[in-house]
């Protein structure tokens, strides 16, 4: 009797190990099932938002090269400078009524701003004679005071841009964006404080006096402030045609030159943001305008969380 009991002992606990293995088995197949559907959701919803960021860049495109035919000065009156304010993306689907029940809940913003409203850090180096360019240094210096930074960060940013460029011993990293200044050895601090005022274009580009602050303007004309504020207030109520119509309204002795100042732009930078649920993404685009053509130089995009982390 006490070996029959031993015997049904043994077989329950093995019976119960066995249940138990099983249920372990099985809880792992559901997790790694619902872990499968969890990647293939988020990868479905990645690649929606890729798709509709890259709609958003096009929609871009397009209106830049409108505005290319109509021909004439760039200025903040036309409406590429018109943001996109946050919109459900059903709107722009509407149009498609087959379309529109399964389309995600989902909300799209942007916006189109000239490039070259900004100084443009390539402008420090002379493609002809393969140096620094010593008066746009002093503009950059200028722009630096103004804006409370020492201006001998000027002369440190076109040193390490003139090394990264010729790509001398111990050369830097070319930075691509404004961001990256950190690579010539300008501290966060300072970086945050230029960012809104510069940029970094592949090639020298004129501020354009239609869109620019009256900071950028006078730092790259060498015009008082009190002149460029002046453009600035004028273009409001009639933007510029001509760099004679600027013209008009300074000194006999403020020379505009071309190289420095104009009233066109080439350059474009596109930004659109995509809120579904509590994903934000985001994403910048450096556009050129090559008559007719719009092309994508650079493109940066961004995950958020709701508070912007």
């Amino acid at each position: 009797m006490r070996s029959a009991r031993r015997q049904a002992g043994a077989a329950l606990l093995t019976a119960m190990v066995i249940v138990t293995l099983v249920a372990t088995m099985a809880a792992a197949m559901v997790w790694q099932q619902w872990r499968a559907v969890q990647v293939e959701a988020g990868e479905r919803a990645r690649m929606q938002a890729a798709w509709i960021l890259t709609g958003a860049v096009d929609w871009a495109r397009l209106i830049l090269r409108e505005d290319a035919r109509n021909g004439g000065a760039d200025t903040l009156a036309e409406p590429w400078a018109t943001p996109l304010a946050e919109t459900p993306l059903s709107t722009f689907l509407a149009a498609d009524k087959n379309n529109t029940d399964d389309a995600p809940e989902a909300f799209l913003s942007g916006a189109i701003s000239d490039a070259q409203a900004r100084y443009n850090l390539r402008n420090l180096f002379d493609d002809q004679k393969g140096k620094v360019d010593a008066a746009e240094v002093a503009a950059l210096a200028r722009l630096c005071s103004t804006l409370g930074v020492d201006s001998g960060v000027a002369e440190r940013i076109a040193d390490g841009m003139v090394a990264a460029l010729l790509g001398t011993d111990d050369a830097p990293l070319l930075p691509r964006t404004v961001a990256q200044l950190g690579w010539l050895g300008i501290d966060a601090g300072t970086v945050r404080m230029l960012a809104p005022q510069l940029v970094l274009l592949p090639i020298r580009t004129p501020v354009n006096l239609n869109t620019a602050s009256s900071e950028v303007i006078a730092a790259a004309s060498g015009m008082s402030s009190a002149d460029a504020t002046r453009l600035v207030q004028t273009r409001q109520q009639t933007p510029f045609k001509t760099l004679a119509d600027a013209k008009k309204l300074l000194s006999a002795t403020v020379v505009l030159n071309p190289r420095q100042v104009g009233v066109t732009t080439q350059f474009f930078e596109v930004r659109g943001q995509l809120r579904m649920g509590e994903r934000i993404l985001q994403e910048r685009s450096l556009v050129q305008r090559r008559n007719p053509e719009v092309v994508t130089i650079q493109r940066e995009r961004i995950s958020l969380n709701d508070s912007g982390g």
